[in-house]
């Protein structure tokens, strides 16, 4: 099989489930930890190998985590061939009850978590980021938008 073949094939085995719940806002979600214990049996029975790597990114002031992905196939010839998605986070310039450290790892959880949703073809739009938006219900009767859909929109504009 090709790497692409191989990662199709995780892909579609993959099950990652929102096993994390949180309190305060009453959802359920998934870590990237939970990916990354869901995804490693696969790798091993498909001979690939999957590296996170985070570097720090400043524009405009702001800290940015890059995190990317990469995924190999431990049985190429090709042994620098990769595929690889990559995810920006921004760190918090102060977060109540964090150290410096601990809103960087924070940063990097969110960020590795969206390079692996992106790489492993996860789909969070049920995820808390998606959450803070206008119910169904109170959406005004013409508004045109596909019906999977759950990203925000402009209440003006549409």
């Amino acid at each position: 099989m090709t790497i692409y073949e191989k990662l199709g094939a995780i892909q579609q085995a993959l099950k990652a489930p929102k096993s994390e719940y949180n309190d305060f806002g009453k959802y359920k979600y998934r870590t990237a930890e939970g990916i990354l214990e869901s995804v490693k049996p696969l790798l091993a029975e498909n001979k690939c190998v999957l590296l996170l790597r985070d570097d720090l990114e400043s524009k405009e002031g702001r800290v940015y985590i890059k995190a990317t992905a990469q995924f190999f196939d431990a049985e190429s010839a090709e042994p620098n061939k990769c595929i690889e998605v990559t995810s920006f986070a921004r760190e918090e310039e102060t977060k109540k009850g964090m150290d410096a450290s601990q809103v960087t790892g924070a940063a990097s959880s969110y960020a590795r978590k969206y390079a692996l949703n992106g790489l492993f073809c996860i789909d969070d739009n049920k995820d808390s980021d998606f959450t803070n938006q206008t119910p169904k219900e109170e959406r005004k009767p013409d508004e045109t938008r596909s019906k999977a859909s759950d990203f925000p929109f402009c209440q003006d504009c549409g």
